[in-house]
């Protein structure tokens, strides 16, 4: 093997779709104006379930895309898969990336989901219940392949670099853009999209965290029970578990030379990341593995723990969740850091599962542009967390020069991605 290269990587552009809206710049407006995209589900009739918000996409359309179809539509039933091609287009078109007989064998894609062509299978096997066998679409196993999303942007795109579909729960996009940024680093590619497409609210899914208790019930006693936007409340005393949300993000990595010789916007560097695995419990976190996870980070990014100005929390909202992270931090950052801004932009967008972190890193990056932090809504902080600053109810505008994303997932995968803002 010929010896890395060891490049270094900037981010040049992200979009993303959130319960805020289609598009990066309607979700970012709306969140530093302290909105919320949480709502009552309406995706299908739960009846009397007692789980009834959700974050749900309002304005996505991807009859908008000239390069999609009603028969494409038809066909690719998995809406993850026009929902990535849309936004890599958009990514593209936003970057000037151009991909030519030159460099298409450098530029590749990891993009993952959770759930991934459910929605497809699901209407499937409705179809092969009600009619028999000629009623499942030949479609159908290339709609539920994880790769495929990546596969039909490489199509679309013209892009013959490597292309990957991690699958890590909820930790899946940021271990997305730490292997595309070490992909990028030991020279293996130019250019990479990275990120996490998840459109989970179908009735198996949704009912499935319900029943774990994973979710965040909204009886007559609860805030949330007359409105919705109250339901995601990270750190706070009284919260009840996540919601479960819509929602898809890439980013385009490059190596610096690429983005200087290309004349592409450079928006961050990614300086460092670390991933493991708690090896401990199939969903309760792990708090020594976790924080060996961000110290790891930390330390590939070569910087020390006061140079940290803000942290994305993982932050969903669940008992066992929040707490856990929160004791892996103090054991990270000790008295450090009760001076550090901690937020959870799942307080405004809902939990995404696998798109959560491609989402979180895409603001935590543009507060770097934009010297802005945005808040944890509907905080009534824990007493256990009252030391600590978690940025309550509105953003606020704070220079800083190094941001930490974490995500954690099902299963122990455990991921931390530090960004650092670009000086030119």
């Amino acid at each position: 093997m010929r010896k890395p290269e060891n490049k270094r990587v900037v981010v040049v552009g992200y979009e993303i779709s959130t319960a805020l809206g289609h598009g990066f710049d309607n979700t970012w407006q709306q969140a530093v104006a302290g909105e919320s995209g949480v709502g009552w589900l309406t995706r299908f009739d739960a009846g009397s379930y007692p789980v009834k918000t959700a974050g749900e996409i309002p304005d996505y359309d991807p009859l908008q895309y000239s390069f999609l179809t009603e028969r494409d539509i038809y066909l690719w039933d998995a809406k993850y898969i026009p929902m990535t091609m849309a936004l890599c287009h958009d990514v593209a078109q936003k970057t000037g990336l151009t991909v030519s007989e030159e460099n298409t064998h450098r530029i590749g894609a990891l993009i993952g989901s959770a759930i991934n062509g459910n929605d497809s299978y699901e209407q499937n096997l409705n179809g092969l219940r009600r009619g028999g066998a000629l009623k499942v679409s030949p479609f159908c196993l290339p709609n539920i392949c994880a790769n495929m999303p990546a596969g039909k942007t490489s199509i679309l795109l013209g892009f013959t670099g490597p292309v990957m579909a991690p699958a890590t729960a909820c930790a899946t996009a940021n271990h997305c853009i730490a292997e595309a940024a070490k992909i990028i680093q030991r020279g293996d590619a130019d250019a990479m999209f990275a990120g996490g497409v998840e459109l989970p609210l179908l009735p198996a899914i949704f009912y499935g965290f319900g029943n774990m208790r994973a979710l965040a019930q909204t009886d007559e006693a609860d805030r949330a029970s007359v409105n919705p936007r109250l339901a995601s409340r990270p750190f706070s005393k009284d919260r009840r578990g996540f919601v479960l949300a819509e929602g898809a993000g890439i980013l385009l990595l490059t190596s610096m030379d690429f983005a200087l010789e290309h004349q592409m916007p450079i928006l961050a560097e990614v300086l460092g990341q670390h991933m493991n695995s708690d090896a401990y419990h199939y969903t309760n976190p792990k708090v020594e593995t976790i924080a060996t996870c961000v110290r790891q980070a930390i330390e590939d990014a070569d910087i020390a723990i006061d140079e940290v100005g803000y942290i994305n929390a993982h932050g969903t909202s669940t008992k066992a969740g929040d707490k856990a992270e929160v004791a892996c931090l103090r054991q990270v950052f000790g008295d450090q850091l009760r001076h550090i801004p901690i937020s959870s932009s799942k307080s405004q967008l809902g939990h995404s599962l696998a798109a959560s972190a491609a989402l979180e890193a895409a603001v935590t990056i543009q507060g770097l542009v934009e010297d802005t932090v945005l808040p944890t809504l509907n905080l009534r902080i824990d007493p256990d967390f009252d030391d600590l600053d978690l940025v309550p109810d509105k953003a606020r505008k704070v220079r800083y020069d190094i941001a930490i994303s974490n995500s954690f997932g099902f299963g122990g995968p455990n991921c931390c991605v530090v960004f650092k803002r670009w000086e030119g």
